[in-house]
């Protein structure tokens, strides 16, 4: 059983993810569940607190043969235990670090799926059990090392105080820094664009590159030296230029040749609509960010930009989707692909054009 203080850390973190959200103990008892959850259900939190999660709704068919692994079933109509029927989507996916727990994501069907936009009800439900699984793993660690701190210095058998004070401080640096990371999606504040010249900002983010994470890495340059100033806000793309760097340093620390290239191009007739039925714009400036790594994995390779999705065995998959974030937020669009012989991993930024 976790203590009480992570409990109440991880309930305060659950009741704040953006969809329908159960969190069912070993038991199959409702631990947690969010506002989206009472919405939905018409049931208050303390209402579910401790009863079988059957006695609240019956689950889809096919649901008891999971055998503690991850269950979904979309689009199914599920009783309610008190009377009624909802259409919904339901995806259930075990906790790490709580053996026998599992969170429960609802999300009813409406007239986004008929109008085929099921996929991004899906991405945007495979995200929101990738929040809960991450930071229920990301925050339980960090509280673990402080809770035994605090024991060591409380019963006074702690040697070198100082030493477990640092501790404390820096784990909760760690989460704080976490959760500033969540916050960044939050601010939907549009980005302040201007027109610059791209080439001090690839020099800038190129040289503390080096200087860093990269260093002892190759990074080629092929730059347009026509290349006209882009609309674009100047910290934005440095954020997301060392973004990409570091990513690219990450993925080429396996070859025996590690190469990164930066490119830029003008591409003449170059537009994208911003939505369906939305006008076409041109984004005729390119950047690129090449490396020569084995690249993500097939099954992941089409959800990079969303958020939680990683394929390094400690990722956070927050990187991806900022900068996905910070481009759209300067008009702009950003692409993923594999290209060339032998492959190549390839990260597109596409911009507006800034004024002559």
């Amino acid at each position: 059983m976790e203590d009480a203080a992570s409990d109440a850390r991880f309930g305060e973190i659950f009741a704040n993810l953006p969809i329908a959200a159960l969190a069912i103990d070993p038991a199959g008892c409702v631990a947690h569940a969010n506002g989206e959850a009472e919405a939905l259900l018409n049931l208050s939190e303390r209402a579910m607190l401790h009863q079988p999660l059957t006695g609240i709704l019956v689950p889809p068919q096919g649901r008891q043969q999971r055998d503690g692994h991850g269950f979904a079933a979309y689009d199914s109509e599920v009783v309610l235990a008190r009377g009624g029927r909802l259409r919904l989507d339901w995806l259930e996916s075990a906790l790490p670090d709580r053996p026998g727990w599992c969170v429960v994501l609802l999300h009813p069907v409406g007239a986004s799926r008929r109008m085929g936009h099921s996929a991004d009800r899906a991405s945007g439900a495979r995200a929101a059990v990738g929040a809960a699984a991450m930071l229920a793993h990301e925050i339980k660690n960090p509280l673990s090392g402080i809770r035994g701190a605090a024991q060591l210095i409380g019963s006074g058998m702690g040697e070198g105080t100082a030493e477990l004070t640092q501790l404390i401080t820096t784990e909760v640096d760690r989460i704080a820094a976490l959760i500033d990371r969540m916050q960044d999606f939050t601010d939907t504040r549009p980005l302040a664009v201007e027109s610059v010249n791209v080439y001090p900002l690839l020099d800038h983010a190129r040289r503390l590159a080096l200087a860093g994470f990269a260093a002892g890495i190759a990074i080629e340059e092929r730059f347009d030296p026509s290349l006209p100033p882009a609309a674009l806000n100047s910290d934005a793309l440095l954020q997301i230029l060392l973004n990409l760097l570091k990513n690219a340093a990450e993925a080429v620390a396996v070859q025996a040749d590690p190469r990164i290239t930066v490119t830029t191009a003008f591409r003449h007739g170059m537009a994208v609509s911003a939505a369906p039925g939305r006008p076409r714009l041109p984004l005729p400036i390119e950047l690129c960010v090449i490396d020569n790594g084995p690249g993500p994995p097939p099954e992941i390779a089409e959800h990079l930009f969303d958020p939680f999705v990683s394929g390094k065995p400690e990722g956070q998959g927050l990187g991806l989707a900022l900068t996905d974030k910070l481009v759209r937020g300067m008009g702009g669009l950003v692409q993923f692909s594999r290209e060339g012989v032998p492959e190549a991993t390839v990260f597109r930024i596409l911009l507006p054009r800034g004024d002559a």
